[in-house]
């Protein structure tokens, strides 16, 4: 735990007694703040008496003797109204209303900068907790003391205390920067920006504001430029004189090894000595450093997946590692469970687990990885807009796998594409359905991928649950290969 002595004798207010709210008031009552907590749930106020916090009703309590409330990321902060009582009251106070990372970089500026660690720092809309993870592993086995959090595991505040960490390696949502003032990486990533959480941002120019402040206070950003939204925060960031890579991914082998002639980014990055170009077949080039191959990496499979190891690389140049180190280190990430992740084979054929595409455009990234002859399996709580997006992706499907609310939909739209299907409705259906073509078609189906673009909830506890119970389904199959386990002759 990060012990937060900077308002140390002061009262601060928590409000939200979920895991960043539970350690953010650990650590200032830690660092001697007088913490008040609450939590709307009956839920959130329990975990707050067994973890010793004192519990004070926000929504009525006076709020001139806090110094600040600290705010749960899950608490509406701009969108949607009507807001939180405490939000209203608080800003009518005056009361500086931040996150528990505003509080870790508060405390970090209090470290001498020759002892201070380094923050890596990543966001965008897709990606980030692959990238984050793959960053932390990299700095991980070239010796670095590394502690990973934010959005992803431990609550920042839970980290390892400053004195016994080299490197935070950060993922931080929308909502964690929207609470973060200060948010000063040594360097910042900024993958990409497509429409997400628009009801707590209410617009996609809020959106990507609030995402841009993550780069906005990097010592070195890293920016992919291949959406128009990151590419203007590229440049903005360029014609100041910041330093910044930009990532762009070519899927075209030729062009990736040579110069890129996209005139509206490419000339003002390579003149800029920034540039970075990624194929998921062929290598990464950067400034610095020799290029980086990422063949045939199954855990990081796809075009996506280029533009996560080239901003997880390009953080690990500035940080001191070598391109030769960093190429080594990626062929043992183990990858991340329900993110394309690589479970094995019913020979030849792949199996793979992207659980957590909850959304049309984390599919399209998915689908985009594989050629053809695809068992997809889709399905679960549909989002706006439905499959429709998806449709130049079709022809690689071999077969949909239908499951769970949006079965219905999604048949309608598969129909009017020529797009074969079957109606599963469960998970388990839709497995023994898949395996059974793999076993008995003329054709070779290359892969099995569960790629829902739907959120999970209509079976599911989330998008893990989901994921656990089709490993768990593929395993039992017979004739299932693990991952790692040699095949063939």
């Amino acid at each position: 735990m990060i012990a937060m002595t900077t308002f140390a004798g002061e009262r601060v207010a928590v409000l939200g007694m979920a895991r960043s709210g539970l350690a953010a008031a650990a650590a200032l009552r830690a660092g001697g703040a007088e913490v008040a907590c609450w939590d709307d749930g009956a839920r959130g106020r329990a975990a707050a008496e067994r973890a010793g916090l004192a519990l004070v009703d926000l929504n009525t309590a006076e709020l001139a003797p806090f110094s600040a409330l600290v705010l749960s990321p899950g608490v509406p902060l701009t969108h949607p109204e009507p807001l939180p009582v405490i939000v209203v009251r608080a800003r009518a106070a005056n009361l500086p209303i931040i996150g528990d990372t505003e509080l870790f970089f508060r405390e970090l500026a209090t470290v001498p900068e020759a002892s201070r660690p380094k923050v890596v720092a990543i966001t965008g809309t897709n990606g980030k907790s692959t990238t984050t993870a793959l960053t932390a592993h990299l700095l991980r086995h070239a010796g670095k003391r590394v502690a990973m959090g934010g959005n992803i595991g431990e609550a920042v505040l839970g980290l390892a205390p400053f004195a016994e960490v080299d490197v935070y390696v950060l993922e931080l949502s929308s909502y964690q920067i929207d609470l973060t003032p200060t948010l000063t990486p040594d360097v910042g990533i900024l993958l990409n920006l497509t429409p997400d959480h628009l009801d707590r941002h209410g617009s996609m120019e809020h959106y990507a504001a609030v995402k841009e402040r993550l780069v906005a206070g990097a010592k070195v950003a890293v920016v992919g430029v291949d959406d128009p939204w990151s590419r203007a925060i590229a440049m903005r960031r360029l014609a100041k004189g910041r330093k910044t890579f930009g990532i762009h991914v070519v899927k075209d082998v030729t062009r990736a090894r040579n110069a890129v002639t996209r005139q509206d980014i490419d000339s003002f990055l390579e003149k800029e000595g920034s540039l970075v170009t990624a194929d998921s077949n062929a290598e990464i080039r950067t400034s610095i450093g020799r290029p980086v191959s990422i063949m045939n990496l199954a855990t990081l499979h796809g075009a996506h997946n280029a533009q996560n190891a080239a901003a997880a690389l390009c953080a690990c140049l500035e940080l001191g590692l070598t391109a030769m180190g960093v190429e080594f280190f990626l062929t043992k990430f183990p990858g991340l469970a329900h993110r394309m992740e690589m479970i094995g084979w019913l020979w030849p054929t792949r199996i793979v687990n992207d659980s957590k595409a909850t959304n049309a455009d984390s599919t399209a990234k998915a689908l985009a990885s594989f050629d053809d002859n695809i068992a997809w399996i889709l399905g679960g709580q549909a989002k706006a807009g439905g499959i429709n997006a998806l449709a130049q992706f079709f022809p690689r499907v071999r077969c949909a796998y239908l499951i769970g609310e949006a079965s219905g939909m999604f048949a309608e739209t598969l129909k009017v594409h020529n797009v074969n299907f079957v109606q599963c409705g469960t998970l388990s259906s839709a497995v023994t359905a898949a395996a059974l073509d793999v076993q008995r078609s003329n054709i070779e189906i290359k892969s099995i991928l569960l790629s829902p673009a739907c959120a999970s909830f209509d079976q599911f506890k989330d998008f893990e649950d989901r994921g656990d119970q089709f490993r768990r389904l593929v395993q039992a199959l017979p004739g299932f290969v693990p991952y790692g386990t040699e095949v063939g002759g």
